[in-house]
């Protein structure tokens, strides 16, 4: 059980960090380029990441599987130490999940659903998205991310320790 509940708790700290490196990479390099390109490539390129990164591998193993991995930490944590650590980290990690649900995914659904950039008015399109709020949004669910992360991994450091503990 031990074995299976380190692993689970490494496995949650590892996704964890790989979706706020997501997030990080969005807000300090894909948005900021975005930002200085005309309508029409961002329109497209936006529409192209969207579409790409809506695929079994980031939904399954990164954006749902992070959740799932830390809720099994959690279950497989109920008599330790490391338990509040990983409860916060559940719950900060579920907050970025519903702040994605419910602003940066309608966006960017809005923006694909306006349509092919080389026949839609593509700088309507491109003021509809409002990436001011997307990128806020966005560092919202980073900061929240890193959180979890930091104490997925204090957690981490705990269970060690008290496994080095005669």
């Amino acid at each position: 059980m031990n074995g299976l509940r380190v692993a689970a708790l490494m496995a949650a700290t590892i996704t964890t960090g790989l979706m706020a490196g997501v997030y990080w990479a969005y807000g300090t390099a894909f948005m900021p380029g975005l930002a200085k390109v005309d309508d029409k490539t961002f329109v497209g390129a936006f529409q192209a990441a969207d579409r790409a990164i809506v695929n079994p591998v980031f939904l399954g193993i990164g954006f749902v599987g992070t959740l799932l991995l830390t809720g099994l930490a959690g279950l497989l944590s109920l008599k330790e130490k490391a338990l509040p650590w990983i409860a916060v980290a559940f719950v900060l990690y579920l907050i970025t999940m519903i702040v994605t649900v419910a602003v940066n995914v309608p966006l960017n659904d809005a923006l694909k659903a306006a349509g092919d950039p080389n026949t839609i008015d593509v700088a309507a399109a491109r003021a509809a998205f409002d990436a001011a709020r997307w990128t806020t949004f966005n560092t919202i669910r980073t900061v929240l991310d890193l959180l979890a992360f930091g104490l997925l991994g204090w957690a981490l450091y705990l269970t060690g320790k008290s496994a080095a503990q005669p």
